[in-house]
């Protein structure tokens, strides 16, 4: 017995040890102090950014533009009458039969010396015309000693809102761009500029966010802080705590105070310092361009469609005799990624496709009628801002399709259709009503349920070309994809609409229970 128990002992003792030895480390909180002090470097939180600021503040300059503006004027309502002359004297017309005048404007930002011999770097928005008709006459430089300099504009790059100036001048103080590709969110930052024109003004923070998109642009993915950025701060830099330029400021979120509320927006030097290379150099700068009107994959879309939230951007127009036409994409498709490379909210279809060289062959990932495919497709030109903004002309509108014409017209058959909706199909006469592109094939909304989904965001008058990549030529068609839906377990579709001559949207709608 006494050698059985000894056995057993020794048998639960290994037991024991072998618990033991399997039992996970103790996890500690992510805010141990211990853990924290070990991770912030002492030179992360100075106690003064005085020496620092002493060396930089002097590269740092105040830009402003000297700017006449030629505004229209209305035409004398009494010319050719005995009172002519009297009501133009009162400023009705200014007397002058409606020809134009000219009015003095300025302009006032940031900027800071990238040279010994006088380069400038600021925002292309701070020396632009400020107006329609205006023209830029002069342009300032005023450093911090008040020494004022005339600059002359060496180029500049709406695209990316970057410009280059030039000062006559030599042994300048100057500033170093840094790598804003090492950035992290929580790093101190310093910014430097001119708010409200009130002068060379100094403010601290840190990085809110990197890569944030605010519009979707080519060049859109900036750097957020919370340091204080107003009017006046664009153009200047943000600094990190080695002094190197990692951004410029250039956009605020003004809420409805118009000024500082703790979100500013810098583009990253990463991205602006090969457009200044190429600006100091005299280069042409070319952006890649597929030809696409593309929509971000929401939440609801997403649902509609069966796809990956965060994923994708929809196609919801493809441009003739484009690359996207050339290579095969079609509306529809969701482009998933380009050259490799993801298409994420935090790096975007325009953003990938701008920074390919004009003429590469790349892979487009995309998504089409729920299977992912690959097309290659030779990435073309981008054009210029102007070009772009021409055609749009006929009124792009994101918001367009929340309008509140028509939704009281809901009749019971609205209320109990699963979408909310009554439609017809779309005929030449109608289309001739509506201004709709005779070439446009589909069902036209006659009533919608106020209460539905579809209530909210469709109007009467509305074209529904499609339901969730299936055309819709007929009601029987479209009633057709709702019933697919409400099989699959779906409880939203995606429509793809036409108002008018706007390009068309996708909308996603909730099914009605």
């Amino acid at each position: 017995m006494r050698y059985a128990y000894a056995i057993t002992a020794a048998i639960l003792l290994s037991g024991t040890a072998a618990a033991v030895a399997l039992e996970p480390p103790a996890q500690t909180a992510q805010n141990e102090p211990g853990a924290i002090a070990a991770a912030v470097p002492r030179s992360g939180a100075p106690m003064s950014f005085a020496d620092m600021v002493a060396k930089l503040q002097p590269a740092v300059v105040n830009i402003s533009t000297s700017q006449h503006i030629k505004v229209e004027q209305p035409a004398n309502p009494f010319a050719g009458t005995p009172f002519a002359e009297m009501f133009g004297q009162m400023g009705q017309g200014g007397g002058n039969g409606g020809a134009p005048i000219t009015r003095e404007a300025t302009s006032l930002g940031s900027g800071f010396i990238i040279s010994p011999d006088g380069y400038i770097v600021t925002n292309n928005h701070v020396v632009a015309p400020g107006a329609k008709g205006a023209t830029v006459d002069s342009i300032t430089a005023i450093m911090i000693d008040r020494k004022e300099y005339k600059a002359k504009l060496i180029g500049r790059d709406p695209t990316s809102d970057l410009a280059l100036l030039k000062i006559d001048a030599t042994n300048l103080p100057y500033v170093k761009f840094g790598d804003s590709s090492r950035a992290r969110v929580g790093d101190w930052i310093i910014a430097i500029g001119n708010p409200f024109g009130i002068g060379s003004t100094v403010t601290a923070g840190i990085v809110s966010a990197l890569h944030r998109v605010t519009g979707g642009g080519a060049y859109d993915r900036f750097i957020q802080t919370d340091a204080a950025i107003n009017q006046g701060n664009s153009g200047g830099p943000m600094f990190d705590m080695t002094g190197a330029v990692i951004g410029i400021n250039s956009q605020i979120y003004a809420g409805q105070s118009g000024g500082n509320i703790g979100i500013g927006f810098a583009i990253p030097a990463e991205d602006a310092r090969p457009v200044i290379d190429k600006l100091m150099k005299g280069t042409k700068i070319a952006r890649g361009y597929l030809g696409v009107g593309p929509q971000p994959v929401d939440d609801d879309i997403a649902a509609a469609l069966g796809l990956q939230k965060n994923h994708g951007e929809l196609l919801r127009s493809i441009e003739p005799n484009e690359a996207a036409a050339k290579a095969g994409l079609k509306v529809g498709d969701v482009v998933t990624s380009v050259d490799g490379k993801d298409v994420t909210p935090d790096q975007s279809l325009s953003y990938l496709v701008a920074n390919v060289t004009p003429g590469t062959r790349v892979p487009i990932g995309i998504i089409r009628q729920g299977k992912p495919m690959t097309i290659n497709a030779v990435i073309g030109t981008r054009p210029s801002e102007d070009a772009l903004a021409a055609k749009v002309a006929t009124g792009d509108d994101d918001d367009a399709l929340g309008g509140d014409d028509g939704q009281q017209q809901g009749g019971p058959s609205a209320s109990a259709n699963p979408l909310g909706l009554t439609v017809q199909t779309l005929t030449p006469a109608i289309a001739r009503s509506l201004n709709v592109d005779s070439s446009v094939q589909g069902v036209v909304i006659a009533t919608t349920d106020p209460a539905s989904d579809a209530g909210q965001k469709l109007k009467r008058g509305d074209v529904i070309i499609s339901a969730n990549g299936t055309t819709t030529p007929t009601p029987a068609a479209l009633a057709a994809v709702v019933a697919q839906a409400k099989r699959d377990g779906r409880d939203q579709v995606a429509l793809y609409v036409q108002r008018g001559r706007m390009p068309a949207l996708f909308v996603a709608v909730k099914l009605k229970k």
